[in-house]
C-alpha cells in the first residue's frame, strides 16, 4: 500500500481506522466493476440448483446472480454519486484517485490533464472520503 495519509480527524470527524476502511472500500471499486461485467451466465448452475431452497443459498442461480449484481451495483454507485456530490466538475478524477493506487494528484495533472490545482483537488478529494463516510 503506498502512503497514504489519513485525514484530519478533528476537521473531518474520522479516525485513522475508518479513514483506512473507506480507502480499502474504494480500492475493491475496480474489482467490482470487473465482477459486474463478467457476471452475465446463470446456465451452468441453474440444473443443480432450481427448486432448490434449503442452506444459505435459497433460489435459483438467477435468484443469487441479481442479488450479488445489486449489491455489486450499489457499491459502485456509492462511490460514484459520493464523488459526483463532492465535485461535479471533477467527479471523474476523484473516482480515479480514490479507488486506484497509482493516481496522485501528478498522475492525473500529466496523464489526464486535471483542470484544477493540488489544493482544490485534495481539498475535493477530503470532502468525498468525509461524504462517503456519512453515506456509509
Amino acid at each position: 500500500m503506498p502512503d497514504v495519509r489519513p485525514i484530519n480527524k478533528k476537521k473531518y470527524e474520522i479516525s485513522k481506522h475508518r479513514f483506512l476502511e473507506l480507502y480499502h472500500y474504494c480500492m475493491q471499486y475496480g474489482e467490482w466493476i470487473d465482477e459486474l461485467e463478467s457476471m452475465t451466465d446463470t446456465v451452468k448452475g441453474m440444473g443443480n440448483t432450481e427448486g432448490t431452497r434449503s442452506g444459505g443459498n435459497a433460489g435459483s442461480a438467477t435468484e443469487r446472480l441479481v442479488i450479488r449484481r445489486m449489491k455489486l451495483q450499489e457499491k459502485c454507485e456509492a462511490i460514484e454519486q459520493t464523488a459526483m456530490e463532492a465535485d461535479p466538475d471533477l467527479y471523474q478524477y476523484i473516482i480515479e484517485g480514490v479507488t486506484t493506487e497509482y493516481a496522485t494528484y501528478n498522475y492525473l495533472k500529466m496523464s489526464k490533464d486535471i483542470p484544477c490545482g493540488k489544493t482544490v483537488y485534495y481539498d475535493r478529494r477530503r470532502k468525498f472520503y468525509w461524504l462517503l463516510s456519512q453515506r456509509l
